[in-house]
């Protein structure tokens, strides 16, 4: 959340921390970074490019063509001719067959990779990777994924992971429709 990462900057650590927010379009999601406001959900993807380009932002294409995960890629492609990188490497995919075709479509465009692990929990974190040569700063990093200083790649999570998250995800759901059921 962008309180999250408001609070993740005010605290001295080692870590280095990009601001950023993953914002869901109409087309599907749009990671930002660079930015610490919000941007609504719900808009057009080319709409939330030019706001986010307003504040400055990194703009990156995740998991474009997974069938499950809201990607842009499937729907509208003038999502990826905006953006400035594409996932290449998402480590929650069973298969990956939605990898390669993002591969092959940021080559084809010329656009940079980076890899990603798809965490909305700590416990995922670090499973894909994006490599950027760069100092270690945020201002120089968002420049070098720009400007495809960058390598991807990972490991693909667990899939006693990627199992037990969904589960849960799926019963929370489940739970969720129930208690609106009963509330009518």
């Amino acid at each position: 959340t962008v309180d999250g990462v408001k609070h993740a900057l005010t605290i001295p650590s080692k870590v280095l921390v990009i601001p950023g927010i993953e914002v869901s379009t109409r087309q599907g999601h749009l990671l930002i970074l660079g930015i610490t406001e919000v941007i609504p959900a719900g808009l057009d993807v080319v709409d939330t490019v030019n706001i986010a380009r307003g504040m400055g932002a990194l703009l990156i294409l995740p998991h474009p063509y997974h069938i499950w995960r809201h990607g842009v890629g499937r729907k509208k492609k003038a999502g990826l001719a905006v953006v400035d990188a594409i996932e290449v490497f998402n480590s929650r995919y069973i298969v990956g067959s939605a990898n390669s075709k993002a591969a092959r479509i940021a080559r084809r465009m010329g656009k940079p990779c980076v890899g990603g692990s798809d965490a909305h929990n700590a416990k995922y974190v670090g499973y894909g990777r994006t490599y950027v040569d760069a100092e270690k700063n945020v201002p120089a990093i968002l420049y070098a994924i720009r400007a495809g200083n960058v390598s991807c790649g990972g490991k693909k999570t667990p899939l006693r992971t990627y199992t037990r998250q969904s589960l849960s995800n799926t019963w929370r759901k489940i739970r969720r429709i129930t208690r609106c059921v009963q509330l009518r």
